[in-house]
């Protein structure tokens, strides 16, 4: 004898669950209203669109198909933007990353429960300082008069270096900040999955007399591969997205041999020059480029029997 079913209404689902939907209904509105409606933006890529014309000039602008994307591909430019981009993600991505694993594992081994809370609130506190507040610190340390790092080079008999001002020390100073500001943040995923882990595994690891890094390497690490590989994809995705706003605070047109990025050339073309057509097209084409990344990553990690994110 089959058992009726009664399948309830959508409506009954909502009434009953409405204030979990009250509270993911900000965050929701949020990429609705920024992220998902000015998708409808992307044609002025392939458009002669101009800002003056507003938003009737979207439908009524002249389309040029891939005329802005062979503009770009044939600049002088892209190369150095394409090198300069990968170059300060990947740095940041090699040295932050692993760090921000390796703080999570030495904070879950603390032991005073206040000295953990403490250590760990001190370390992702840099991450809510606004990019115009590090950048200005950065520029006080550094400055020729009477800048910390100049005076300790000074001191050691050395000459006072413009750092911001000289291309070679660029990538390094941008990386030491991101390093700084972000592991903390990070780290806080990494703990959370450590919270995960069966308390009895460590507890049988050292009966068997495992010391801590044999724990750590055994336990806590294969613990938290899965959050691992989820953190890594979406990292190894926005590669190409780097942020502007410290690069933008940070740079000058003699550093811009190796400073100048992806996301700063699309403001200056679209912000600055108003030719909204040609940077919508690069915007776009680093967007792509993102997706076959996360693509490809996700299958790659599948492949070597990680999960992936889906």
């Amino acid at each position: 004898m089959r058992m009726k079913h009664n399948k309830k209404p959508i409506w009954y689902y909502l009434k009953r669950d409405r204030f979990i939907y009250l509270l993911i209904l900000p965050g929701l509105l949020w990429y609705i209203i920024f992220c998902y409606l000015p998708m409808f933006g992307i044609v002025i890529a392939f458009e002669d669109y101009k800002p003056f014309w507003g938003l009737e000039g979207i439908f009524t602008s002249d389309w040029v198909g891939l005329k802005h994307f062979i503009k770009f591909f044939k600049s002088a430019y892209c190369l150095r933007l394409i090198k300069n981009t990968l170059l300060l993600s990947i740095y940041s991505l090699v040295w932050s990353f692993p760090l921000s694993i390796i703080l999570a594992l030495l904070i879950n081994e603390l032991k005073g429960k206040y000295f953990k809370k403490t250590v760990q609130t001190v370390s992702y506190l840099p991450h809510f300082l606004s990019a115009v507040i590090v950048c200005g610190m950065i520029r006080t340390l550094t400055t020729v008069d009477g800048g910390l790092v100049n005076a300790i080079v000074a001191a050691f008999g050395g000459e006072a270096i413009p750092f911001l001002g000289q291309p070679e020390w660029f990538r390094t100073i941008y990386t030491v900040s991101e390093v700084w500001q972000s592991i903390g943040w990070e780290s806080i995923v990494f703990i959370a999955a450590m919270t995960g882990i069966d308390k009895e595994l460590y507890e049988a690891a050292m009966v068997d007399g495992a010391g801590v890094m044999r724990r750590m390497w055994n336990i806590t690490i294969p613990g938290i591969m899965p959050v691992i590989t989820i953190m890594l994809i979406l990292r190894v995705g926005s590669i190409l997205n780097l942020g502007y706003e410290k690069v933008l605070l940070l740079y000058s047109p003699q550093v811009y041999s190796t400073a100048d990025i992806i996301s700063t050339y699309v403001y200056r073309e679209g912000v600055v020059n108003q030719n909204y057509s040609f940077a919508a097209a690069v915007n776009l084409f680093t967007s792509l480029i993102s997706l076959v990344l996360v693509l490809g990553t996700n299958k790659i990690t599948k492949k070597m029997g990680q999960e992936g994110i889906w």
